[in-house]
């Protein structure tokens, strides 16, 4: 048996998170002893790792609660599972990895890329993903109709959506020393916000919000910064410019 302290020790959480968990009815200690301290045994560690490796694949912690607290729920296969996704977590790093490694070479002149590989790791399914959080910053009904406007489109699209977006971000990072309120930069973001119309419509205060969100979200951040360092934040300032005169 483990103690609070023990178990948080022992699995890097912290006692206040054990405490938390045990409040809202995720995992319970095994047993409560006449001191009021709470015991973990295997069980419990067991439901704590599950727990956890819902919580690395983003999972808020009510949906978690009802996968694991289900009487059909089988851990094996929940094992299984999560193997299956942290694979793919782990292909997808590591070819961002390689991507971060070629731009690196490629702005200190030891190996050239070409506008595509700039991009490799950034697929279809990471874009969708992107568009749907974004959305979701607003309300559920913008998901639902974001994601359907996008599975409606044939696979040819698709690829000629995500051609067209590498392409817009490949043209900013070249025209940053141009300044953030210069007419080519403009029009980069005028084409950018007619681009983002393929995932959902947005008014200006979505427009700002959007990179916000590429600036304060370091998954966005980090795709931006591989493409060019400073890219998010002149992004912003770009789009605040743009909404500005829009305004007008």
């Amino acid at each position: 048996m483990f103690t609070v302290k023990e178990l948080s020790k022992l699995a890097g959480v912290a006692p206040r998170t054990l405490h938390h968990y045990d409040a809202i009815g995720l995992l319970k200690p095994s047993r409560v002893g006449d001191n009021g301290y709470r015991y973990y045994g295997e069980e419990s560690l067991l439901r704590l790792q599950q727990i956890l490796f819902y919580r690395e694949l983003d999972m808020p912690l009510e949906d978690i609660k009802k996968i694991v607290g289900r009487r059909d729920f089988d851990l094996l296969s929940a094992l299984e599972s999560h193997k299956d996704a942290l694979k793919k977590r782990v292909e997808r790093l590591n070819v961002l990895l390689s991507t971060v490694e070629n731009t690196i070479n490629h702005l200190k002149g030891k190996k050239m890329m070409s506008n595509k590989s700039l991009f490799e790791g950034f697929s279809e399914e990471q874009q969708e993903k992107y568009a749907e959080e974004a959305a979701q910053r607003w309300d559920a009904e913008t998901v639902r109709a974001s994601n359907k406007k996008w599975k409606s489109y044939p696979d040819a699209e698709k690829k000629k959506i995500l051609a067209e977006g590498n392409a817009l971000y490949s043209d900013l990072a070249s025209a940053m020393s141009k300044g953030a309120a210069s007419k080519d930069v403009q029009a980069i973001v005028a084409r950018w916000q007619k681009h983002m119309q393929y995932f959902w419509s947005q008014n200006d205060e979505q427009l700002l919000g959007l990179t916000d969100l590429y600036n304060n979200d370091s998954r966005f951040k980090a795709n931006y910064e591989m493409v060019h360092p400073g890219l998010a934040e002149f992004m912003r300032e770009a789009v605040k410019v743009y909404v500005k005169n829009r305004k007008k």
